[in-house]
C-alpha cells in the first residue's frame, strides 16, 4: 500500500483516483455494450415493425455498440497511461530502497552472499512489484466488479436460474484456478532458485575470468553452469505444461457453464419466453464474463508469481543491519585526529577470539605500524576502526569520542584507506580518482594524480583521464591501480589514513615508487600502517607487533631489533628471503651476459672475413 498510495505525493494520489474512475467507467461501458448488440438483433427480426424504422433503430444500436467497444479500449488505455507514473515510481523507489539497504548491511552479510544471486533477486523483485501493483489494482478488483455486474444483470433480465448456473460456474472456475496455481507456484520457486543459482555461477565465473584461464577450466565452468541451467530447463518445461493444464481446465469448466446457459436461453426463445436478441445478449454477457474470469485466473497467477519474485527481495529488506547508528548519534568532530584503542577485544566467532585487550594510541600526525604473523589480527584492526564491525569489548576513540556513539558517515569521512587489493570501478580513471570526493573539479583530480605520481602515465594514454580501467581495474597494472587508489585517497583529504599492506603485492621497484607517494600522503596525517613487509615501516614512529591478538612487542625499528624478539626474527627471515631472491636474480642474469659477450667477437670475425 505505501507504494500504491504514496504519502506526501498528492499528484500521484490524484492519478490513482483518476485511474480508478476510468476503471469503473470502462467496466460499466463493457457491461452495457452487449445490450446495444441485443437491441440491434431484435430490430433486425421480422417482428421489428416498419423497415425504415427498423433500419434507423438498427443503425443507432450498431453505432452505440461500436462506440461502446471504442470506449472500452480507450478508457482502459487511459487508465494504464495515467497509472504508469505511479507504478514506475513504485518500481524505482523499491529498487533504490533495496539498493540502499544492501549498502547499509554489514560486511559480514556481503562476505557470505554472492553478488550474482543478489543482483538477480533485486532484478526480479523490482519487476515483480510492478506486476503485483498492476494486476491487483487493474485486474483483480475490476474483475470482481464485472462479475457482480454481469451476474446482477442476468438475474434482473432472465431470472435466478441463470444466476445459479453462473455462480456454480464461477465457484468451480475459481477453485480450480486456485488449486492449479498453488501447484504451479512450487514449480516457479524451483525455477527461480535454479535461475538465481545459474546467474550466480555465471557472474562468479566471469569475474574470475583469469583464474579460469590459468587452470584451463573453461569446460568445468560450462558444466557447472549447464547443470544449473538443466534444472532451470526442467522447471521451465513443467511451468509451461502446468500452464497448459490450467488453461485447458479453465476453458472446460467455463464452456460447460456457457453451454448450459445457452441451452436454457434457446429453449426460452423456442417457447416464446425470450427474443433472439435475448439469446444473443446471454451469449454476449457470458463471453463478457469469461474475459474477467480468465483475468482472475491470470491475475491470481501473475500476482502469486510476482509475490514469489518479490518475496526474496522483501526478505533482504527484513535483514537487519548489524552495524547501526545509535539513537542520538552525533557527527564525529575531528580536531587533532588522535586514535586510541582502549582494551579492545573482538571475535568473528565467539569460540575463536581475534583481538584480546588490545591497547595503543596513534598520536595526532604520527605514524604507527602494526606487524605480525598471518592471523594475528592486523587487518581486523583497520576494519574495527572503520566500524565495519563493532568491538566485543573495550572502546575505540577518535579525539576522545567513542566511535560507537558517532554517525558512521562522519566517521568514515574522516578516514582514508589504501588497501592491498585495490578494486576499481569499470569506468574512467577520472571517475575512479574523483570517487574520493565526487564534487571535486578536474583540476583537483589532476592535482591528486600528480601527488600520487600517476599523472604522467595517465597523460600518455590515448584518452588520458577518460581511459576506461576495465572490470575491477584489470586494464591497469598493480602499481597503476595502487597509484589511482592513492590519488583517490588524497582527493578525499582524510584526517586519518590507513595503509593496509598497500605495497605487499608489488615488485621491489614499484614498491619503492609507491612508498615515496605514500610518504607524501601521510605527512601531517594520523597514519595506521598494516604491514607485511617490514622494510616499509622502518620509519614509523612506533611499531606494534601483534601475536595471537595481543601486543607482543612495541617500539621503534631500532629498539625492536635490539630486543632480539619476534620482530628481530621476522626481520632476519625477510632479509634472508630478499637476499636469496637477489642471488637468484643475479644467477639468472649471468649466463645471458656471458652469452652476449661471447657473441661479440664472433660477429666481428664474420664481418672482417
Amino acid at each position: 500500500m505505501p507504494y500504491l498510495w504514496p504519502a506526501g505525493h498528492p499528484g500521484l494520489k490524484a492519478r490513482v483516483i483518476f485511474a480508478m474512475v476510468a476503471l469503473v467507467l470502462s467496466k460499466v461501458v463493457t457491461v452495457a455494450t452487449p445490450y446495444a448488440f441485443k437491441h440491434a438483433t431484435d430490430a433486425l427480426s421480422p417482428a421489428a415493425g416498419a423497415a425504415a424504422t427498423a433500419a434507423t433503430v438498427v443503425l443507432f444500436f450498431v453505432l452505440a455498440y461500436g462506440f461502446g467497444r471504442i470506449m472500452m479500449v480507450a478508457l482502459a488505455q487511459l487508465r494504464d497511461g495515467v497509472f504508469a507514473k505511479v507504478s514506475q515510481r513504485a518500481v524505482r523507489v523499491l529498487a533504490v530502497q533495496t539498493f540502499r539497504h544492501l549498502h547499509a548491511l554489514s560486511l559480514k552479510f556481503h562476505l557470505e552472499r554472492r553478488t550474482g544471486g543478489l543482483s538477480r533477486i533485486v532484478s526480479r523483485g523490482t519487476m515483480g512489484i510492478d506486476t503485483v501493483l498492476r494486476f491487483s489494482l487493474f485486474n483483480t478488483i475490476p474483475t470482481i466488479l464485472e462479475i457482480v455486474l454481469v451476474a446482477g444483470l442476468l438475474v434482473w433480465s432472465f431470472g435466478w436460474s441463470y444466476a445459479a448456473v453462473i455462480v456454480i460456474t464461477v465457484i468451480l472456475y475459481v477453485w480450480y484456478t486456485y488449486a492449479a496455481t498453488e501447484w504451479r507456484m512450487n514449480i516457479r520457486r524451483t525455477m527461480n532458485d535454479a535461475d538465481t543459482d545459474a546467474n550466480t555461477k555465471a557472474v562468479d565465473s566471469l569475474l574470475n575470468f583469469e583464474t579460469v584461464k590459468y587452470f584451463g577450466n573453461e569446460e568445468h565452468e560450462a558444466e557447472r553452469f549447464g547443470r544449473s541451467m538443466e534444472i532451470y530447463e526442467k522447471a521451465a518445461i513443467k511451468t509451461w505444461v502446468s500452464l497448459a493444464v490450467l488453461n485447458a481446465g479453465q476453458a472446460l469448466i467455463f464452456s460447460i457453464g456457457l453451454t448450459i446457459v445457452m441451452v436454457m436461453s434457446a429453449l426460452a426463445v423456442r417457447n416464446g419466453q425470450a427474443t433472439v436478441g435475448d439469446f444473443v445478449l446471454v451469449n454476449a454477457l457470458m463471453i463478457q464474463l469469461y474475459m474477467p474470469l480468465n483475468f482472475i485466473g491470470s491475475s491470481y497467477r501473475e500476482i502469486k508469481q510476482g509475490l514469489i519474485d518479490v518475496e526474496q527481495m522483501f526478505q533482504l529488506l527484513k535483514v537487519n543491519a548489524e552495524i547501526k547508528d545509535k539513537p542520538g548519534a552525533t557527527p564525529l568532530k575531528v580536531a587533532e585526529a588522535e586514535v586510541n584503542f582502549d582494551n579492545v577485544s573482538f571475535a568473528y566467532d565467539h569460540e575463536r577470539p581475534i583481538l584480546r585487550d588490545l591497547s595503543f594510541t596513534i598520536p595526532a600526525g604520527k605514524t604507527v605500524a602494526i606487524v605480525g604473523p598471518s592471523g594475528a589480527g592486523k587487518s581486523t584492526v583497520s576494519r574495527l576502526l572503520y566500524r565495519f564491525y563493532d568491538v566485543t569489548g573495550g572502546r575505540i576513540l577518535v579525539d576522545g569520542q567513542d566511535i560507537a556513539g558517532v554517525t558512521q558517515k562522519s566517521l568514515r569521512a574522516a578516514i582514508g584507506m589504501v588497501p592491498q587489493d585495490t578494486v576499481l570501478f569499470n569506468d574512467t580513471i577520472r571517475y575512479n580518482i574523483r570517487y574520493g570526493r565526487p564534487d571535486a573539479t578536474d583540476a583537483e583530480v589532476e592535482a591528486a594524480a600528480k601527488m600520487a605520481q600517476i599523472h604522467d602515465f595517465v597523460m600518455s594514454l590515448p584518452k588520458g583521464y577518460d581511459s576506461l580501467v576495465g572490470e575491477r581495474g584489470l586494464k591497469l597494472s598493480g602499481g597503476e591501480k595502487q597509484r589511482v587508489s592513492i590519488a583517490r585517497t588524497i582527493l578525499k583529504g582524510p584526517a586519518i589514513l590507513i595503509l593496509d599492506e598497500a605495497t605487499s603485492a608489488l615488485d621491489s621497484f614499484t614498491e619503492h615508487q609507491i612508498q615515496e607517494a605514500l610518504k607524501k600522503v601521510s605527512e601531517n596525517r594520523t597514519t595506521l600502517v598494516i604491514a607485511h613487509r617490514l622494510s616499509t615501516v622502518v620509519d614509523a614512529d612506533e611499531i606494534i607487533v601483534l601475536d595471537k591478538g595481543k601486543v607482543a612487542e612495541r617500539g621503534t625499528h631500532e629498539k625492536l631489533l635490539r630486543k632480539q624478539g619476534i620482530y628481530h626474527a621476522m626481520w632476519n627471515r625477510q632479509r634472508q628471503a630478499d637476499e636469496a631472491r637477489e642471488k637468484l636474480k643475479e644467477a639468472e642474469e649471468e649466463p645471458l651476459e656471458g652469452s652476449l659477450r661471447a657473441k661479440k667477437p664472433v660477429a666481428r670475425k664474420r664481418v672482417t672475413t
